[in-house]
């Protein structure tokens, strides 16, 4: 292996090797280097030295360690030509810098870069390298020596990164990483020293969340690579989900190094899983190696989302990776142009010709570079400038560095003819000032990229969306879909402009635990599932829900009530007995027709009140009685309609009032009865107490008092209209006001009609065919029966129902009373004017 080489831009004569460093051995040291020295790849000397690790190599020979012998030194493998590309645009950046009479004039900037094989051990091992000089022992004999180098690029992988940054943070040595995105290294209390030019991954696991909640996938499986890389991205990828609505229905991690039997493990997990998205937030390497297995085993038809690691790596974007993977969305760092990079990399032969242009050790090479290699006919990772967007982040962390020691050094412009620039410091500058001068920077490189690093050493997060695609030949092409600026206000920072393969689609793959449920129904979670899992519950009645996946359903206003579909609130309908409906119409006929007949018995009345049977069944009160029934088949007309503040008040009282004057005649009339028989009796003169003018009194005694019980009822709580909310419906009803009050118009309408019964049955034996006693029993019979089973129907009767079984309890009445008391007589009257005389009324005839 070529250990210590560098190449200069112009000409490929001018490449040779460096000897390997080495100092001769003091007699006596009192330091001396443990171990085997690790020498650079690449090295160059300068006025001022930056360190790189990088992996030009993606994975180690592993051998056995006998524990009875020093181990070998630990062998690479698998070459890395992205790598390559990376470590050779470092050294043109240098170059460049080197060649510049404005950045760093008078000042040569070195470089010593190593190879860490994608282990942490071997990085780790490369940067003891750059703080310490690789002689075998030290001839001043002291161990507090400089550091080699004032800054370190490093690394691609966060793990390794981590790994160096630690190493090197006792020597406050800036570490500065191109590729390196775990977010745990934005934390300042444990890597003060570290600095990165690629968007920390808290920034892609947002963007990653975001873009799965944008196409609507809320049921998803996540793979990992088992390292700080993807433990951490997927960590706060998992965090944000949640906060998103997406859940995570697996989260499985791998490594490189695992045997096969845990990806074949993984393998089923995916095709055991009822999610169609899968997000990997993997390295390169792992994603590869999975990828494999499962075409191995034939499982695709998923949509994958992927991580900047391996959503944009050209070599897994093969034509049998793409029956797995294809039509994948993911994150990647955005393009750009470094102008004279590509010429600067053809001048490097032998990692792609794999020759050597000098012996090793003084062995001469088998393939030995001739100089006559066709780099037009090479097409790698190493020769392909059309993605650069890693490469540049190494660009930017060369020049990052750069300005930085050009303001350490105080370089200026000097005011002379020549106008040349000089640097004003000392050369001799400490790698803390370099890290406190990096804080501060803010600069634009020569390709137009602008540099500056936030309190947390990190950049401004900003990424193209790609999607895999197959061009017109049917070669994998990532397609730039969108990008996404962590910058921009909240919900805008997706930008989306072309059209997406999905998964061998067109169209948008649906992942989901449950089917959305429909409006008017609620979300009810799953016992022991995640949140994304649930059952649809409909709404109850009175409550409604117009959106997709709700959840909670709500209540609708009073005057509302929910739709038949439950997804919106109608206006309930108001309910009252009205004129126009069928029941309405039924009981204002019979209140009518109630009337009508009264009015006509009166008018018969009327007609024979000079007949025996009119005048001897007191025709005053007859009358009287008349008038009242009249006004209580009239009263019940004042419960239909919709209630108002008069008619509510009026229809109680109304109704109070005219059944007491019609109890207190009916009363009377039966007192007059019982007392005339009573009146027969020798040397008795009770009648004298029961004439008409007492008989007027005491009806109108009567009465008042109930006038006075409406009056109080009236002043103090009176009836009011009232709406009853119930469920599907609002009652317009007449609202008590006083309870008390009403019961107490019942209750005194009820103690006359006792008090008339129980007279009237008294009176019920008494001779003569004038006695009415016997009707007037049997209608009070009715009217009682008729009012004691109208309390608990008209507790019981829902809305208007109540209504009509009041109106009804007063017709039965009304009528029982006029039927009972006046259809026999008026039957004589019409009928049998034989009995209508003064010897059949006093039973003197058979």
């Amino acid at each position: 292996m070529l250990h210590c080489l560098w190449y200069d831009q112009l000409s490929l004569k001018e490449l040779y090797s460096l000897s390997h460093m080495g100092a001769s051995k003091a007699d006596d040291p009192s330091c001396k280097l443990l171990g085997r020295s690790q020498l650079p790849m690449f090295s160059k000397n300068g006025d001022i030295i930056l360190g790189a690790i990088f992996s030009f190599h993606d994975n180690l020979d592993i051998v056995k360690i006998k524990f009875n012998s020093m181990p070998d030194t630990i062998k690479c493998k698998d070459l890395n030509f992205r790598e390559f590309q990376f470590a050779e645009s470092m050294i043109f950046a240098i170059e460049e810098i080197n060649n510049s009479s404005e950045l760093l004039p008078n000042v040569t900037l070195g470089f010593e870069i190593y190879d860490a094989c994608d282990s942490i051990l071997l990085a780790i091992k490369a940067a003891m390298a750059l703080v310490n000089k690789q002689e075998d022992v030290l001839a001043n004999g002291s161990c507090v020596i400089p550091s080699t180098a004032h800054a370190v690029i490093a690394q691609s992988d966060s793990s390794p990164t981590i790994g160096i940054a630690t190493t090197l943070r006792p020597f406050h040595i800036p570490v500065i990483s191109h590729f390196a995105t775990c977010a745990c290294l934005s934390n300042k209390n444990d890597f003060p020293t570290f600095f990165r030019t690629i968007p920390s991954d808290y920034y892609q696991s947002r963007a990653l969340a975001q873009l799965v909640k944008h196409f609507g996938w809320t049921w998803v499986g996540t793979i990992r690579s088992d390292n700080d890389y993807g433990n951490s991205g997927m960590a706060t990828f998992a965090e944000i989900a949640e906060q998103e609505g997406v859940c995570i229905e697996y989260s499985v991690a791998v490594f490189r190094t695992n045997p096969r039997e845990k990806f074949l493990r993984i393998v089923d997990v995916i095709r055991q899983s009822t999610s169609k998205v899968i997000v990997a937030f993997m390295s390169f390497i792992e994603m590869e190696f999975l990828v494999k297995e499962l075409l191995l085993q034939n499982v695709t038809g998923f949509q994958w989302v992927g991580s900047e690691s391996w959503a944009s790596a050209k070599n897994l974007a093969t034509a049998e990776n793409y029956k797995i993977i294809g039509g994948a969305i993911g994150i990647a760092i955005g393009n750009a142009e470094i102008p004279g990079l590509k010429e600067f990399l053809v001048n490097f032969w032998e990692s792609i010709f794999n020759c050597t242009w000098t012996s090793h050790d003084g062995i001469m090479a088998e393939s030995r570079c001739t100089g006559s290699e066709n780099l037009q006919e090479v097409s790698n990772q190493y020769t392909d400038i059309t993605d650069l967007g890693i490469t540049n982040n190494v660009y930017k962390a060369v020049y990052a560095v750069a300005y930085s020691l050009h303001e350490l050094l105080e370089c200026q412009s000097k005011q002379n003819s020549l106008n040349i620039q000089t640097c004003k410091g000392n050369i001799k500058i400490e790698p803390w000032q370099v890290v406190e001068t990096l804080k501060k920077i803010n600069l634009t490189t020569p390709n137009g990229e602008s540099v500056y690093f936030d309190k947390n050493g990190d950049p401004t997060a900003r990424y193209d969306l790609i999607n895999w695609q197959l061009d017109k030949e049917g070669t994998a092409t990532f397609v730039t879909i969108g990008f996404y600026d962590a910058s921009f206000p909240k919900g805008k920072e997706f930008i989306m402009k072309n059209i997406i393969a999905f998964s061998f689609t067109w169209k948008v793959p649906v992942s989901i635990c449950t089917d959305s449920c429909l409006p008017g129904t609620r979300k009810a979670v799953q016992k022991g599932k995640p949140a994304c899992c649930f059952d649809c519950i409909p709404c109850a009645e009175g409550e409604f829900s117009n959106e997709t996946n709700s959840i909670d359903c709500t209540k609708c206003p009073l005057e509302y009530k929910s739709s038949k579909e439950k997804d919106r609130c109608i206006l309930k309908e108001i309910e009252f007995l009205s004129f126009v409906e069928i029941m309405g119409i039924l009981l204002v006929a019979f209140a009518i027709l109630g009337a009508a007949f009264t009015i006509a018995i009166a008018v018969i009345f009327f007609y024979f009140r000079d007949t025996p049977i009119v005048r001897a069944n007191n025709s005053e009160l007859s009358f009287l009685l008349l008038f009242s029934l009249t006004l209580c088949f009239l009263c019940s007309i004042t419960f239909i309609g919709e209630p108002s503040d008069w008619s509510c008040m009026l229809r109680h009282t109304a109704f109070g009032i005219t059944f007491v004057l019609c109890i207190s005649c009916v009363l009377g009339k039966t007192v007059v009865v019982l007392m005339a028989f009573r009146a027969t009796l020798p040397g008795n003169n009770i009648m004298k107490w029961f004439g008409p003018t007492q008989q007027r009194l005491s009806v109108l005694f009567f009465t008042f008092i109930q006038c006075i019980i409406c009056f109080l009822w009236l002043i103090t709580s009176p009836p009011f209209p009232n709406m009853a909310y119930y469920v599907e419906k609002i009652i317009l009803e007449c609202n008590l006001g006083s309870i008390t009050a009403f019961y107490s118009v019942l209750g005194y309408i009820g103690l006359l009609s006792a008090m008339c019964f129980a007279l009237a049955f008294l009176a019920r034996t008494l001779p003569d065919n004038f006695n009415e006693a016997k009707y007037i029993t049997f209608s009070m019979l009715i009217f009682c029966a008729v009012w004691i089973t109208f309390i608990p129907a008209y507790i019981s009767s829902p809305g208007k129902y109540t209504v009509a079984v009041e109106i009804f309890a007063i017709l039965a009445s009304s009528f029982s009373l006029l039927f009972c008391i006046f259809a026999p007589k008026c039957y004589i009257i019409l009928l049998k004017p034989e009995r209508n005389t003064k010897k059949y009324m006093m039973g003197k005839t058979t």
